[in-house]
């Protein structure tokens, strides 16, 4: 315990403050939208958008290297290819009357295939898992202005448009009925978990994103009536997960993402147990 705490409040080692603040602050964004995740019950959107990133980070590579435009940064490509594929599964899943699942897996593999197609036309040693597959521990003042960036958009826009977002998300056709813009909204909601996605995989890695947009508001669903209740508690849980991963993983010299996505899961999986005894009937 002092080991961690002299680790932690070390001027000359910030790696693990980074770290926790970097938890902390990408636990406000991952618990509102993992809120309208779990409740609509669209896990997969969140997988196929972060795996999809491949082909805008793939697509950027090659316009850097190969036809010299220096700004196309490979972030630039990822939040595009998140936001259209969110847009495009959004789209087709309204007005097509496809099985989302369906569109989802299509986006899934279609966005990895492009992505491998342009790295492999790019000169260089170029490591697409690097760009996917984050370190929490890897956290740069930089990234924690993004992940605060982030915070304030999606904090923004739950508060502002709560009303809509709920009408949208519980019942569409009340709420086309009652002269609300189904169709933004629906899309709307998509973009913004496109944006948390492709963010915080820079940061943390696909796996851990997904394990945290939707374990800690899988465990607060069990707790909260309301869903603005489920986006506090799941924030709070996202926090305590956060913490108690990295407190175990620095002192016992243990990778800190899978740490702390074991932590998430056994929770979850003790409040699913719990509920079901205490709660024999409860659906």
């Amino acid at each position: 315990m002092n080991e961690l705490l002299e680790a932690l409040f070390d001027p000359d080692f910030p790696v693990l403050r980074y770290a926790l603040v970097a938890g902390i602050l990408g636990s406000i964004p991952l618990g509102i939208v993992g809120s309208y995740v779990v409740t609509r019950r669209i896990s997969y959107v969140a997988g196929a958008i972060a795996h999809s990133v491949l082909g805008g980070i793939g697509a950027a590579l090659y316009l850097q290297e190969v036809k010299g435009i220096a700004w196309c940064r490979p972030m630039y490509g990822a939040v595009l290819a998140a936001l259209a594929a969110a847009v495009v599964i959004g789209l087709v899943s309204l007005y097509a009357h496809q099985r989302e699942d369906t569109v989802i897996g299509a986006i899934w593999v279609m966005g990895m295939a492009v992505g491998l197609m342009f790295l492999a036309k790019t000169p260089g040693n170029v490591d697409p898992m690097s760009y996917l597959f984050g370190n929490i521990l890897f956290i740069s003042r930089y990234d924690l202005y993004l992940v605060a960036g982030l915070d304030v958009v999606v904090v923004a826009l739950a508060v502002l448009l709560h009303n809509k977002l709920l009408a949208v998300c519980f019942d569409q056709e009340f709420a086309e009925l009652r002269g609300v813009r189904v169709t933004y909204y629906y899309l709307l909601r998509r973009c913004l978990t496109a944006l948390t996605v492709v963010l915080l995989v820079q940061v943390v890695g696909i796996v851990l994103v997904i394990a945290l947009l939707t374990l800690p508001a899988a465990v607060a669903g069990h707790f909260a009536r309301r869903l603005w209740q489920m986006m506090v508690l799941a924030m709070l849980f996202c926090m305590v997960f956060v913490a108690v991963g990295l407190g175990v993983s620095y002192p016992t010299d243990l990778p800190s993402g899978p740490t702390i996505i074991l932590v998430a899961g056994v929770v979850y999986l003790a409040t699913a147990v719990g509920t079901r005894l205490w709660r024999p009937n409860a659906a």
